[in-house]
């Protein structure tokens, strides 16, 4: 399968969904024909059947039919992929039967973002697809439910950061417009209002505009500043956090363009204690961080060179420099699959190819709000 093969899968004016095509595109979707729903929300039935739904929903969509066409490939996309994690996340109370599936929109958002790396869909669309998926429901809820620890004003703030808040309101309507559920009417109305917010905030269609890159970092990080207001910088180490798997080309990256700076790595932390891949990771931890604390406490600028693949693990790494009061750019590199596996055969490493590769399964690329600035060089 080639991003030609799935590019041609968007109908064109007028056209209806080739179920087929899309099944033969992504077999893991055939799984979806067997998975339930929970009949409160999907009374339709199975999942393929209300992607199906989903498909046909967005097409009669009047934001859809005017969208340019790379928008039509990015919400199509993503409403074809947008519960395909569902089948692995599925689960069923033994006693009650209820059905549920926690947590599959961020997970169909990896399943989609590796199936879509090895189609060769370019960087930037896979993204948005990609991101879409990982919050395709917030739309449903953000301005309904008083219980969320943030106001929906954070969340339009933060969403239309890392993506097109009219795009993700278009995917939102028709998901809620592809199902049989009693709540549809007052759902649809919660997005209609998601919609005005974005535009109040002057955020739908473009990223919500803030003083300068150390305000928004703080806000979303839970600082009391207004977005329209400067934050004072208190002066500290400025960091380059590398991210990306194995073998995407960090060294070579850091050799190149920050060769001057000290360098916090795990893989050198290893081979100075004598290590392999796999052993005693916490002593490993242990050391890179002494090395970063000591740097942060004088100030020095470094690289903190690590595969930081999921946002659990620049989570750590993030909480520690901010606390130190770091400037912090993030670059993330990838290279495709085949030539990851190559490169890692030729390294000199304990990391197989084989639990390189089952590190897909974290890979959730870093968002434009985890730092002062996100560089993304998947050619690089």
């Amino acid at each position: 399968m080639t991003w030609k093969d799935v590019r041609a899968l968007v109908p064109a004016d007028g056209r209806s969904v080739d179920e087929q095509a899309c099944l033969a595109a992504f077999p893991v979707l055939e799984l979806a024909k067997t998975t339930p729903q929970d009949p409160r929300h999907h009374a339709e039935g199975d999942v393929w059947t209300h992607t199906k739904m989903v498909l046909d929903a967005l097409l009669a969509l009047p934001d859809y039919a005017c969208a340019s066409r790379e928008d039509q490939e990015v919400l199509f996309l993503a409403a074809l992929l947008h519960d395909v994690a569902k089948h692995a996340a599925t689960v069923i109370d033994p006693v009650t039967g209820a059905i549920g599936q926690p947590g599959h929109s961020r997970m169909g958002a990896v399943d989609a973002r590796v199936l879509l790396w090895d189609a060769g869909m370019p960087f930037a669309p896979r993204e948005a697809v990609c991101r879409l998926i990982a919050v395709h429901q917030v739309p449903f809820f953000a301005m309904a439910d008083s219980r969320r620890a943030v106001p929906p004003e954070y969340i339009v703030r933060e969403l239309s950061c890392a993506l097109d808040l009219s795009l993700l309101a278009t995917l939102a309507e028709a998901d809620m417009r592809g199902r049989i559920c009693q709540d549809q009417s007052r759902v649809l109305d919660n997005i209609e209002l998601f919609r005005e917010l974005a535009r109040e905030e002057g955020c739908y269609g473009q990223a919500r505009a803030f003083a300068d890159a150390h305000t928004r970092v703080s806000y979303f990080r839970g600082a009391d500043v207004h977005p329209d207001y400067a934050l004072f910088q208190e002066p500290g180490s400025r960091v380059t956090v590398m991210c990306g798997l194995p073998a995407s080309g960090k060294d070579t990256w850091v050799a190149a363009h920050r060769p001057a700076l000290p360098v916090v790595s795990f893989d050198d932390a290893r081979e100075a204690l004598g290590l392999r891949h796999g052993q005693n990771e916490g002593a490993v931890a242990h050391a890179a961080v002494d090395k970063a604390k000591a740097l942060l406490r004088a100030r020095q600028p470094f690289v903190w060179n690590a595969t930081h693949l999921s946002q659990q693990m620049r989570d750590k790494t993030l909480d520690l420099l901010y606390a130190y009061g770091a400037e912090v750019e993030i670059v993330y590199l990838e290279r495709p699959r085949a030539e990851l596996l190559r490169r890692n055969d030729r390294r000199d490493s304990s990391l197989s190819n084989k639990a390189l590769l089952g590190m897909l399964r974290k890979w959730e690329l870093p968002m434009p709000t985890e730092a002062h600035a996100v560089h993304y060089l998947p050619d690089a």
